[in-house]
């Protein structure tokens, strides 16, 4: 879930963890989410133009941090569901780097079936 700070800027201010997968993969699970998503809601006083549901974001902790096929085929699916009625979301893939450092890589697809890399700026908290 993120803020939307400035045109086309947006911080995330929280996320949900699953723990459910394999090595090469995991399961999202939109039930495991639900209660986080609520909660943020709720803190965020509803105000849906201000902060939402901004989108996906996984580790690769072994391979490089871009999107693979099946990641770009599970954001479009997510970009076009209409249910979701978004006017766009971003997969942000995260892993350690040398010396602990995270570093990713951010995309964002659009309901037309697009995407393009976004940059992604990381902070130390």
């Amino acid at each position: 879930m993120a803020e939307h700070v400035a045109l086309n800027e947006f911080v995330v201010r929280d996320l949900t963890i699953h723990r459910r997968g394999t090595f090469a993969s995991f399961i999202r699970r939109i039930e495991d989410a639900w209660m986080v998503l609520s909660r943020f809601f709720e803190r965020t006083k509803r105000d849906y133009r201000r902060f939402n549901y901004i989108g996906e974001w996984h580790s690769h902790p072994s391979f490089e941090p871009v999107p693979s096929a099946q990641d770009h085929q599970s954001m479009r699916e997510i970009a076009l569901d209409e249910s979701v009625a978004a006017n766009f979301v971003v997969l942000m893939i995260v892993k350690l780097g040398p010396q602990g450092i995270l570093i990713g890589t951010a995309h964002t697809y659009l309901p037309d079936g697009s995407y393009q890399q976004s940059e992604l700026i990381l902070h130390r908290a």
